[in-house]
Formats: structure tokens, C-alpha cells, sequence
């Protein structure tokens, strides 16, 4: 997904022109004391809203709590308003990926207002920290993800592959064991069984459930072995298909060889030019 950078969308109009220096840009005195005071504030209110979740102070500081986020969302409004103002394409911004974070980190308090009952959408307003990628201009580096997205769509079918084996080999464990410790232990059906099967193989071990046969003792001691092995199966084929998503862009088009180095200029096997000094 490629993001269209903000700063191409510079208003014309003088006033208009000011505040976009001042929200969008950071290279000003403005634009940077703007981008300090937000951060502070998105972490004030992501901390806010953590602090919030904890019933004995939720009960204490009830109107404390309200206000604060009253306020906090006051702002948050007004400063997507002006970012809409002060822009040519306003739909480019407001349908873009940080515009609806932008939204959606100030709807659910109104939300709430008309509909108490929604409260539990006011969770949605932990959105807010994303922004972060704006003050530190993360988004203009997020195509550079292309390596790892690349990656994954080449070893997809690999992978379905291995969690089709994984689902079946969980499913025979997890029914094994149910017949193995005779409904006993916390073995009280096949869904539970499997979801201790799941529990084991994931090297998780929550120990709510576990065997008390010895040859109930055994199988989970080889699923456990097993679950060691398995993790590192999708890590490796994710990892070789990023190998060689890297070694195509050095790869020379006039022989083809990809064994060459990342700071390589030129081919190590017919000296054909594969990149510009300046990259």
C-alpha cells in the first residue's frame, strides 16, 4: 500500500497555508513545538485510557476520567477539522490511512454520548498511538515493507500447506489423549483435548490441563518435542523466500546471477552494471 506524502498537498491560500505549515510540516519552530505538544498528548491519553480499565480507580475519578477525555477529544476534533480546512484534496486526506485513524480516534466518545450503552467502543480511541507514524513521517518509509509482504505472498501456499498438517496433526493428538486418559485429568471431551493439544504444541503450556497417565505423560512429552520443531518451520520458509526477494534486486540482467553482494555495483560473474554508485 503506498501512502501519497501530505506535503504535496499544499493549499494556495495565505492563512490556510499558515496552518498547514504548522500541522503537516515539522521543520518549522511551529510545526515542531505542534508535533511535541500531540505527542504528549497521545500518550497522555493512551496512558489515560489504560489507567481508565482499572475498576477501583475507574469508580474513584469517574468525572475526572470524563472531563479529561471530554477535553482531550475536543482537541483532537478541532485538529482534524483544521486538517481538513487547510488542504486542496480533502477526500484524498479523509479516505486516506491516516485520515480514518484520525477518525476513528475521536468518533467513539461521541459515540458514547448519544449511546452510554456503546461505552466498550471507546477501546477503539487506543487508535490514537498509530498516529504516531505521522509525527515521526514512519508512513513515507512503509513501502519499504514491500521485501516482507513480498515474501509472504510467495510462501503462502507453503504455509497453508504446514497449518493444514498442523490442524490434523492436532486433531489426532488431541483425540489420542481423550482415549489415552479416558475423560479424566481435564480431558472431558475431544474439543478440550485438542485445545490442550493446541496449548502444548505452541510450547505455551498454560498447565490447566494436563495428563496423569504414564502413557498420557509420554504423548504430551512428544508433542512437546514436536513443538519445537514446528515453530521453526514457517520462521525458515518465510526467511529463505526474503533471501531471495533480496538477492532479485541485485540480480544482473544480462546473466542472471543473484550471488551478488547488497553493496555490489556491478556483477561478479560478466561485470555488467547493476546499480548506480549514488543508491
Amino acid at each position: 500500500m503506498k501512502i501519497k506524502p501530505e506535503f504535496d498537498l499544499i493549499p494556495e491560500d495565505g492563512w490556510r497555508k499558515k496552518i498547514y505549515e504548522i500541522i503537516y510540516l515539522s521543520d518549522t519552530k511551529a510545526g515542531k513545538f505542534f508535533d511535541i505538544c500531540l505527542l504528549i498528548l497521545i500518550l497522555f491519553s493512551t496512558i489515560l485510557l489504560m489507567v481508565e480499565t482499572i475498576p477501583i480507580i475507574r469508580l474513584q475519578y469517574y468525572k475526572e476520567f470524563y472531563y479529561a477525555e471530554f477535553f482531550i477529544t475536543l482537541i483532537f476534533t478541532v485538529e482534524y477539522i483544521l486538517r481538513i480546512i487547510c488542504i486542496k484534496d480533502r477526500e484524498e486526506y479523509v479516505f486516506s490511512p491516516l485520515g480514518i485513524i484520525d477518525f476513528l480516534s475521536i468518533v467513539p466518545f461521541y459515540i458514547s454520548l448519544f449511546f452510554p450503552i456503546w461505552h466498550f467502543v471507546a477501546i477503539i480511541r487506543m487508535l490514537r498511538i498509530l498516529r504516531i507514524f505521522r509525527i515521526f513521517n514512519l508512513a513515507d518509509y512503509m513501502h519499504d515493507g514491500r521485501f516482507i509482504v513480498s515474501a509472504l505472498k510467495h510462501s503462502s501456499r507453503k504455509i497453508y500447506i504446514f497449518l493444514l498438517f498442523i490442524i490434523i496433526f492436532i486433531v489426532i493428538i488431541g483425540s489420542l489423549m481423550y482415549i489415552v486418559e479416558g475423560g479424566k485429568n481435564g480431558f472431558s471431551s475431544i474439543p478440550q483435548s485438542v485445545y490442550w493439544a493446541v496449548v502444548t504444541i505452541t510450547t505455551v503450556g498454560y498447565g490447566d490441563i494436563s495428563p496423569g497417565t504414564p502413557f498420557g505423560k509420554v504423548l504430551s512429552m512428544i508433542v512437546m518435542l514436536c513443538g519445537y520443531s514446528i515453530i521453526a518451520v514457517p520462521t525458515g520458509i518465510v526467511t529463505s523466500e526474503f533471501r531471495k526477494q533480496k538477492k532479485t534486486n541485485f540480480q544482473c540482467r544480462r546473466c542472471g546471477n543473484q550471488d551478488n553482494d547488497e553493496d555490489a555495483r556491478y556483477c561478479k560473474t560478466c561485470g555488467e552494471k547493476i546499480r548506480d554508485s549514488h543508491v
